[in-house]
């Protein structure tokens, strides 16, 4: 913390502010210690103009921050009623005598301040005011603010000494602000801290992959960030655009699942690049359609290590704090400890695969080498048992015999050859359906919804994988060409005992499901893996097309 002595002015120390009355020096004393008595920045300022009023007994007191644009980004008022505020039609950004604090960072006094040269007024409902005493707050030698003071109780001009006064308040407030904002900036870098460890240890520990490890890392990343909503989006490239992947805080229903169109300034944000900042415009096209107001500033950076191009974004709302140096600092710890546990989860996902292809492999070498030939065997002895035999009867019995261990022979083979299938580093079924939906929506002006949940990967088999694919796109394809449906929403979610597939539009429908070989295609696929496909729909209110799929897992 900084010391206050330090800061007090010269003049102050000088003068010893004797020329003032003792209750202006204790007043002078109560004000330091309310403002050091609290270390949350906003309660610090509203102490600090409410400690100046008291100290040169003045009914009407306000506190300017100054914004990025040298005008007043945050105006903080006291002596006023809501309802007078209210009425106003908008706060000071710094015109006419506030302006003049701002060009000219120095105490200035004033008998009636609407007299001054540069004076514009009161909007309409403010109340009049005359005297005025204005002081800027200095930190580090830059202007944080300045404190305007006006009508003196009693109806006097403020004098020299209020002044005195009121320059040795603003340079203890100065102490102040700046050791709220220390504090500020270490509970932030605590957070952020904190709710990345909190993303890596659940993610670590995770064992059941129910949900997508994505959807931690966004619920983590809006507590650590305190932005009102996160967003994980994955970049198709140019002719895809981009998918939210998974999606937390203000409308992340709506946003999960939904695609943009890709954005050049994504193209050079590398995991090693600091944080970019956006723009309402630039989340617009990052993010289309997005409910207003949901976010109008935001950081995106780039998650390393996942194997695909996905990037994390924190957005704020209006009115919401503005991302500050240390947020920007924080953001890149945050996702390279994020990165990091991603990463390690993928490779022991992938582990556990290499594992369960390996004993695929060994179950199908021993059934060839061992079973098969054995059947093979008892086969070829059951066959030479003819030659002993002369009856009808048990000729039939040794052929029937024989035909089953061929048949069983047979099925033996197919089951080796499925166990064998499965090239081991494809890529994943959820990659798959990401580029389906991207290539089935190419050209079009419709905005796919694509809501995966669930343990998918590990719970499909490669030809089931196969049959669902072929369902998802024959579906989308009549949705697109017969349909005339404002959106499209695809939703896989992995039971655990079912596979469900639901294309839902809210087009034109149909009274009575027309016979289309698509739609005899999609059956015959959902009898292949042993699922049911249903479809209904009605005219004016869109078609749902339904796929389950048993699992054993």
């Amino acid at each position: 913390m900084v010391a206050l002595s330090k800061h007090l002015p010269a003049a102050f120390e000088q003068k010893n502010l004797v020329t003032g009355t003792s209750a202006g020096i204790s007043n002078l004393l109560g004000a330091f210690a309310a403002m050091a008595d609290d270390t949350d920045l906003n309660t610090v300022l509203e102490r600090v103009i409410s400690a100046s009023c008291q100290l040169v007994d003045a009914r009407f007191g306000a506190l300017g921050v100054m914004g990025p644009d040298q005008t007043l980004g945050n105006f903080i008022t006291i002596g006023l009623e809501d309802d007078q505020i209210s009425r106003i039609p908008s706060l000071p950004q710094g015109h006419g005598v506030l302006g003049l604090l701002i060009a000219q960072p120095h105490p200035v006094r004033l008998h009636d301040l609407q007299e001054h040269d540069v004076a514009v007024g009161f909007p309409a409902h403010h109340p009049k005011m005359s005297s005025f005493l204005g002081v800027p707050i200095r930190i580090q030698g830059t202007v944080f603010g300045n404190l305007y003071l006006t009508e003196k109780n009693g109806g006097g001009d403020f004098t020299e000494t209020d002044e005195e006064l009121l320059v040795a308040l603003a340079a203890a407030a100065s102490v102040a602000i700046v050791n709220s904002r220390l504090y500020e900036e270490s509970t932030r870098r605590t957070r952020w801290l904190e709710g990345g460890l909190n993303a890596v240890r659940e993610l670590l520990e995770r064992t059941d992959y129910v949900s997508s490890p994505l959807e931690s890392v966004a619920q983590h990343a809006l507590y650590a960030s305190q932005s009102d909503v996160t967003v994980v989006l994955r970049d198709f490239g140019h002719q895809h655009g981009l998918i939210c992947e998974a999606a937390d805080g203000v409308n992340a229903a709506y946003l999960t699942g939904r695609s943009g169109a890709h954005s050049a300034l994504l193209d050079d944000l590398t995991a090693l690049s600091p944080p970019l900042l956006l723009t309402a415009a630039d989340i617009d096209r990052l993010l289309p359609g997005a409910p207003l107001a949901t976010v109008s500033t935001a950081l995106v950076t780039q998650l390393a290590g996942t194997g695909e191009r996905q990037f994390l974004l924190f957005g704020r709302q209006t009115g919401s704090p503005p991302f500050s140096a240390v947020d920007k600092e924080m953001v890149r710890s945050f996702t390279s400890h994020v990165s990091l546990a991603v990463e390690l989860l993928r490779v022991h996902r992938q582990r556990e695969q290499e594992a369960v292809f390996g004993d695929r492999d060994r179950i199908a070498r021993d059934l060839h080498d061992l079973v098969i030939q054995r059947l093979f065997a008892a086969g070829l002895s059951i066959q030479s048992l003819r030659k002993f035999v002369s009856d009808r009867e048990p000729l039939e019995r040794i052929a029937a015999v024989t035909g089953e261990l061929d048949s069983t022979i047979r099925d033996l083979r197919d089951t080796i050859y499925a166990l064998r299938s499965v090239p081991q580093g494809a890529s994943t079924f959820t990659s798959s359906i990401f580029a389906l939906v991207a290539a089935a929506f190419e050209g079009s002006e419709l905005q796919p919804v694509l809501q995966l949940s669930g343990p998918i990967d590990a719970a499909i088999d490669p030809e089931c994988a196969d049959h669902v694919r072929a369902v998802l796109s024959e579906g989308l394809s009549n949705a697109l060409r017969h349909a005339d449906a404002p959106s499209i929403t695809v939703a896989l979610q992995a039971l655990p005992d079912r596979l469900e597939l639901r294309i839902s539009d809210d087009g034109s429908g149909f009274e009575e499901v027309p016979s289309r070989s698509g739609l005899a295609n999609m059956r015959r696929r959902a009898d292949l893996c042993e699922g049911t496909l249903s479809i209904s729909s009605a005219a004016g209110r869109g078609t749902d097309v339904v796929l389950i799929v048993p699992l054993r897992i």
